[in-house]
């Protein structure tokens, strides 16, 4: 059997936008300077997010810096994300920072997993603290329908603040279709094993990225 390898950061959004998903703009800087160049194409405000196989938990690690505004608060936090994760991680490789666009929204994670039993299975939610203490999260066998991905997203506690409780505007057709686009890429890709979309941010436009990690391996079947 083929050993599973974890895709993540900048190589995990790239394959996603491959496949036709929004992603937010994000370019990998190697030290601070490469990294103002970045946020000047990327577009200030932006957020930097250390890039290491070793900082799964970025924001665990001080691995993330968001809302900056300018060269001086980019430097800044190119510094500081660097030191925390050597103070952290000694012995971990730290290549250097993701430099993303602000992504702005509401944010919800979107994940599969690989279930002995069941096959394939999804997993929506809203973030943030929805998901970290209400658990507040909805999961259906892969492959789903349309129906499927309406139920998933009504069946949330916090459904209201995705039909505007808040005044924020977001489009639940393109929700919909979203989670359908992820049940068909694990349907045609079988080799991904596992995918956490995290968060991804939802307004009146598509469905935007953030973060993405995936355990890739060889096509597996659950057990009959």
């Amino acid at each position: 059997m083929m050993e599973a390898r974890l895709l993540l950061g900048l190589d995990a959004l790239s394959l996603l936008g491959g496949k036709g998903f929004s992603t937010l703009r994000t370019e990998f800087a190697r030290d601070a300077d490469e990294a103002v160049q970045a946020a000047w194409r990327v577009g200030f405000p932006v957020t930097l997010k250390v890039s290491s196989p070793d900082a799964l938990h970025k924001t665990e690690l001080g691995g993330v810096k968001a809302k900056l505004k300018d060269e001086e608060e980019v430097r800044e936090g190119f510094r500081e994300i660097a030191e925390a994760f050597r103070a952290r991680r000694p012995e971990g490789k730290f290549e250097g920072v993701l430099v993303q666009e602000q992504g702005d929204g509401v944010e919800v994670i979107v994940g599969t997993l690989l279930d002995g039993q069941f096959g394939p299975v999804l997993m929506f939610g809203l973030g943030g603290i929805f998901a970290e203490v209400l658990e507040d999260v909805a999961f259906r066998i892969i492959p789903i329908e349309r129906e499927d991905a309406r139920q998933m997203i009504r069946e949330l506690k916090g459904y209201p603040l995705l039909a505007g409780a808040r005044g924020i505007q977001v489009d639940l057709e393109r929700l919909e279709d979203f989670l359908l686009k992820v049940s068909r890429l694990i349907e045609d890709n079988p080799q991904i094993l596992e995918m956490d979309l995290n968060p991804v941010f939802l307004s009146r436009g598509e469905p935007l990225i953030c973060d993405a990690r995936m355990k890739m391996g060889g096509p597996q079947k659950a057990a009959p």
